[in-house]
């Protein structure tokens, strides 16, 4: 369990920092009643976005291949994912996350921007900088999208592949605690890459002809907010103080509402009696 923990350690860091670099800065202007970010403030946005949701996509895929190894090669799984091995993966997905956020950073604020300051978004993301460029230079940065884009596609497909060997593995088995055990295993990191590369490609891939403001801004909050605040919860599933603490709360609330139900029924019986009720 060892190197699970490892790379959910690693996965926890990266979702509290890509919330503490958006969510903050849009609640704080909120409340002061501004919409103001600095041209600096702007690029560390930018740069701390790319970097920590990049890192987090090449460690969903690292863990990935964990579980692979962990079911389909479990007596080699002390070799092939040993602490040396799992530091050198974990490393490798932030410094991929990092060379990923500085090549988009540098490249997109080297373009001269004079299409007005008004970005329609509650950070700064780079399609609506790109959006005021008043030259031909962005589309170096639209080229670096699309290579990042194929990156994280080769990505998906290793995931997909890696998944497809799992299921197969596990059907296999001929316990059904055994198969139920590995599935378990397995379920909360595959819901975790669901729900971020469903929504992160449905943000940079869906039709312009139903693109607006207002979706745009919906469509962003799923990518850029919701996956790293349910990644924890998700992954709490299979805790057992959780699951017996919403057990119970699941039996609370469903014996109050039978209680006031029966409470209810009691007064409309009685009321039944009344002729002019």
């Amino acid at each position: 369990h060892t190197p699970m923990y490892f790379f959910l350690l690693n996965l926890s860091l990266l979702d509290l920092g890509s919330i503490s670099t958006t969510v903050p800065k849009s609640m704080a202007n909120s409340l002061r009643d501004t919409r103001v970010i600095s041209y600096s403030g702007c690029a560390a946005q930018v740069f701390l976005v790319f970097f920590l949701l990049g890192g987090e996509y090449f460690l969903l895929t690292v863990m990935a291949y964990d579980r692979y190894v962990a079911i389909c090669r479990p007596l080699h799984y002390g070799t092939l994912m040993g602490s040396r091995a799992c530091v050198r993966m974990a490393a490798a997905a932030w410094a991929s996350g990092f060379l990923n956020a500085l090549l988009h950073t540098a490249n997109t604020f080297s373009i001269p921007l004079c299409q007005g300051n008004v970005l329609d978004q509650f950070f700064c993301e780079v399609p609506q900088i790109l959006k005021l460029s008043c030259s031909d230079s962005y589309l170096r940065e639209v080229g670096f999208l699309v290579v990042s884009a194929c990156l994280t596609f080769g990505c998906f497909v290793f995931i997909v592949l890696s998944y497809v060997q799992i299921f197969t593995a596990v059907l296999r088995i001929p316990s059904e605690q055994g198969r139920h055990k590995a599935f378990s295993m397995c379920l909360p990191h595959l819901a975790v890459v669901s729900l971020f590369v469903t929504t992160g490609l449905f943000a940079y891939l869906k039709p312009p002809s139903i693109s607006s403001p207002a979706l745009d801004l919906v469509v962003t909050v799923l990518y850029a907010v919701v996956p790293p605040t349910l990644n924890p919860l998700i992954y709490s599933m299979r805790n057992k103080e959780l699951k017996d603490a919403l057990r119970k709360e699941h039996c609370w609330v469903h014996h109050s509402l039978r209680g006031c139900g029966e409470e209810l029924l009691e007064v409309f019986s009685s009321h039944a009696c009344c002729p002019h009720l």
